[in-house]
């Protein structure tokens, strides 16, 4: 990695800033309830229709199928991954069902139960999301995996972890994001994060000497996020972030990224 430009900066002043994002990021999260469990009779039931309904252990096809519900049967639908239904039955039996299948079934008042693919709506609802990401960190090439949580449809904690490749330096980085998402309802929604973490340089030595780095970052930044299909969404970002270094100044570095990711 080229080692990015410096700027001198007051170690005292640069280390307030970082956990004062630390402390603001507590605060936006202290106080927040988990979101509560539904009660039994909130959960959609539909009855089965076909000869049988298969129940797998996980949401997906390698996984066995290990009970058969009978036609005529209903069962409550608890959640939904991707294209797969967990689902209980009337004996307590939970399985996870295709969602072809799920179509076949019929709700109470015997309409044909619909299923439709993922929408925007669903984007806004979920919990969960995974993406993944490339582009530049002060000048080195960076890829980076994130999980992210959300806690209401305006605010979620993302955990990132990136491996940065430079010309005369490697490296990684971890990092424990807030983010901030003002419109989620619109399809290009802009949103702003901060956070902090780690970032640990190795010189590459046949290139030249020096030891091992490990230092703490902070970070703000802002991007946006595009809902694409079904449970699928691009994401481009911009991150301004400041490294606590051991020596007498700190370095600022700028990092740009493009990605995709999926929701459930």
């Amino acid at each position: 990695m080229s080692e990015p430009s410096t700027t001198t900066t007051p170690t005292t002043s640069l280390s307030n800033t970082f956990w004062g994002l630390c402390l603001v990021a507590l605060a936006l999260t202290a106080g927040i309830p988990a979101p509560a469990e539904a009660a039994d009779d909130e959960f959609r039931t539909v009855a089965v229709v076909e000869p049988f309904l298969e129940m797998h252990t996980g949401p997906g096809r390698g996984y066995p199928i290990f009970h058969v519900v009978d036609r005529g049967e209903s069962i409550e639908i608890l959640m939904q991954r991707t294209w797969w239904y967990q689902v209980r039955t009337a004996k307590g039996v939970v399985g996870w069902v295709d969602e072809k299948q799920m179509n076949l079934t019929l709700n109470p008042d015997g309409t044909g139960a619909n299923f439709s693919p993922a929408s925007l709506q669903d984007l806004i609802d979920s919990k969960w999301e995974v993406g993944f990401m490339a582009g530049d960190f002060g000048g080195a090439n960076m890829v980076s995996m994130y999980g992210a949580y959300s806690l209401n449809p305006n605010l979620s904690i993302e955990v990132w972890g990136s491996q940065i490749l430079g010309d005369f330096s490697n490296g990684w980085m971890g990092n424990v994001n807030v983010v901030h998402e003002t419109w989620p309802e619109w399809r290009f929604s802009p949103f702003f994060t901060m956070g902090a973490g780690i970032v640990h340089t190795s010189p590459k030595s046949t290139i030249i000497s020096g030891d091992d780095r490990t230092d703490e970052v902070g970070h703000v930044g802002a991007g946006l996020r595009i809902y694409a299909t079904q449970r699928f969404l691009l994401r481009a970002e911009y991150k301004s972030y400041v490294v606590f270094t051991s020596r007498d100044d700190n370095e600022e570095i700028e990092e740009w990224k493009v990605g995709f990711a999926f929701f459930f």
